[in-house]
């Protein structure tokens, strides 16, 4: 929707920036969506998949920007008749009330957002301090976020699992994808890569005898997965690679073929292990997903580190040694220690309704970048 001459005129000098800043954005749009009729395109699946990502990203400006060039344009025609005509004038505040929101609208959008928001994502669940009772708190965060992935209409599927004694979790591994393209706001990574961090736990456990509240805590490790095999190249020399027999809870063997892989990245000392699948190939596969998702990281983390700047998310900035949130089972709250939220559902949250207490940590990181400008 092209500008009017008389109400660019009339445009704020703040309202025409936003007009310049979305122009080839808008215009990327336009390209992006004669790629998608493209045969060549859709003949490749990774690229249609990207471009179809990027579209659905850009459709947020494109709709933002045809609904504020319709509100000042409508505001214009407003004043223009109420000069004439008295009766409009009464009409004029209602017209300034839907400029504005739309102005605002239009700002948030043309932020720029984490790139990686629109990603599906691996996640990593560890034991730590507190032996057997953080390992069941680790199978329940397991479970609280396979049930929200379930709330969320995303395939969840464990990847890895290694199992106490006591049926907990010592580590799991979990994907998580979302069906189709979807909106950056609507990506797995934006929702979950809040849940990077130390995660403790207060109740009193099962091996607790004289009924005492124990603090425990699992560590949970967030990663964006990567779209095609291009984008982080791994030299074959630079692996060691070993098989073994798989185990269940207890250590006990679970098959009689060496079909469990543990893949050591040498330059870096990273080790992947997988042993859910049933069969050697699959279970390689499987650890250099999560291989090239670990790698992408540490590559990005050393990128930050060069340049001397935190990552967009400033919630997702809080050293991973912190605990981020805390699941206190007397009292049934949990609270949030980087954006104060509290509520006493704990319950309700570890059946998978958590969708408010990421929401908060979106709203503190929304906050952030317009305080900010970024």
């Amino acid at each position: 929707m092209a500008v009017a001459p008389e109400v660019w005129d009339a445009m704020s000098e703040e309202e025409r920036s936003l007009v310049s800043a979305a122009e080839p954005l808008l215009a990327e749009h336009h390209d992006l969506e004669s790629q998608m009729a493209d045969p060549a395109v859709l003949s490749d699946q990774a690229k249609a998949r990207k471009v179809g990502r990027r579209y659905a990203e850009l459709g947020r400006v494109h709709h933002a920007y045809q609904a504020f060039i319709a509100a000042v344009s409508d505001l214009q025609a407003g004043r223009d008749l109420a000069e004439t005509d008295p009766e409009f004038a009464s009409e004029i505040g209602g017209l300034i009330d839907q400029a504005n929101t739309t102005t605002e609208t239009l700002r948030e959008v043309l932020l720029p957002r984490d790139p990686d928001d629109s990603r599906d994502v691996i996640m990593e669940i560890k034991a730590g301090e507190g032996g057997a009772e953080s390992a069941l708190f680790a199978a329940d965060l397991a479970r609280m976020y396979l049930r929200y992935a379930e709330n969320k209409g995303w395939k969840a599927t464990v990847m890895n699992e290694t199992w106490s004694d006591l049926g907990g979790y010592k580590d799991a591994t979990i994907a998580f994808r979302a069906p189709g393209n979807v909106t950056p706001e609507e990506g797995v990574w934006a929702h979950l890569k809040y849940e990077g961090g130390v995660h403790r736990v207060q109740r009193v456990p099962v091996t607790e005898s004289q009924g005492r509240i124990h603090t425990s805590a699992a560590g949970v490790l967030v990663l964006p997965e990567l779209e095609d095999e291009g984008e982080i190249e791994i030299d074959e020399n630079d692996l060691r690679i070993d098989v073994y027999r798989s185990s269940g809870p207890g250590g006990q063997s679970v098959n009689t073929t060496d079909s469990a892989v543990r893949i050591t990245h040498e330059p870096t000392g990273i080790v992947v292990s997988m042993q859910n699948e049933k069969s050697q190939i699959q279970n390689r596969e499987a650890a250099m997903r999560v291989l090239k998702a670990r790698l992408a990281q540490l590559r990005q983390e050393e990128a930050d580190a060069a340049a001397a700047e935190a990552r967009r998310s400033q919630v997702r900035t809080v050293d991973r040694s912190e605990r981020i949130r805390t699941y206190n089972f007397p009292e049934n709250r949990i609270a949030d220690h980087r954006t104060g939220y509290k509520a006493y559902n704990l319950d309700t949250v570890l059946n998978g309704e958590l969708e408010p207490v990421i929401q908060s940590a979106i709203t503190l990181d929304e906050q952030h970048r317009l305080e900010a400008g970024i």
